[in-house]
């Protein structure tokens, strides 16, 4: 029997936006698709709804693959691959496998030989650096910088220190209502002369892109709370 299909779905990064950055193809694929691992199924299934494509979400199955989830469990939750069927993977924002637990789900089907597909949609690092600028030829992404202040003061020194000796873009990003927060520290921490992007609402109707040196940013108070953000940070 022929194994089925991994396919890795985009999600929305802003509300009421998949009319203009969903593809086709990926709607596509979620309607002829029945198991999905996902982070959230509440929240999926909203997703799958918002797209309008009649599915009946009665039918469909979710299985959890969340930052919690043990390489253990992987082989449950395939299984339908090794069955035939295809699987979906659906992140709570963005593309699955980046900065996301859907990486687990991917390691497991090339290990069993399974078909990978990724579809391209929204990645909030990638539009951050496309829209920072910087050179994409050498970057890095951080994910969460640690929470302790004087942890996160060191880490950032580290990340300008690397940046400027292997001329490389910083990306990283933190819990949303705790944005303000390394906001200040990012500006009592980095040299005045290093460059700073900030983009908040990637994709949404109030998108915010824009790249000042450190002493630029400490004259442009900007809110950052609860409001999903990616800062990029260059060197020189």
């Amino acid at each position: 029997m022929p194994k089925g299909k991994l396919f890795l779905i985009p999600n929305v990064l802003a509300d009421n936006t998949a009319h203009w950055v969903i593809s086709p193809q990926v709607q596509e694929v979620i309607a002829h698709t029945k198991i999905f691992l996902v982070e959230n199924p509440r929240s999926a299934r909203r997703y799958i709804s918002s797209l309008k494509l009649g599915v009946n979400l009665e039918e469909v199955h979710m299985e959890v693959l969340d930052k919690e989830t043990k390489p253990e469990q992987l082989p449950r939750l395939m299984q339908p691959l090794m069955n035939g069927a295809d699987i979906g993977v659906i992140s709570e924002a963005g593309c699955p496998g980046i900065a996301d637990p859907g990486a687990l789900a991917v390691a497991y089907a090339h290990q069993k030989g399974i078909q990978v597909v990724p579809i391209s949609g929204p990645s909030s690092m990638f539009l951050a650096l496309m829209g920072s600028g910087f050179s994409g030829q050498s970057f890095a992404f951080h994910g969460y910088l640690p929470i302790d202040k004087k942890d996160r003061a060191v880490a950032l020194k580290k990340l300008e220190a690397e940046s400027i000796k292997e001329k490389r873009a910083q990306i990283f990003m933190e819990t949303p209502f705790r944005n303000n927060q390394l906001l200040e520290d990012l500006l009592t921490t980095l040299a005045p002369h290093t460059k700073l992007c900030i983009a908040k609402n990637l994709t949404s109707v109030d998108e915010f892109i824009q790249t000042k040196p450190v002493a630029d940013w400490k004259n442009y108070p900007v809110d950052l709370h609860k409001i999903p953000t990616v800062f990029v940070l260059q060197a020189f």
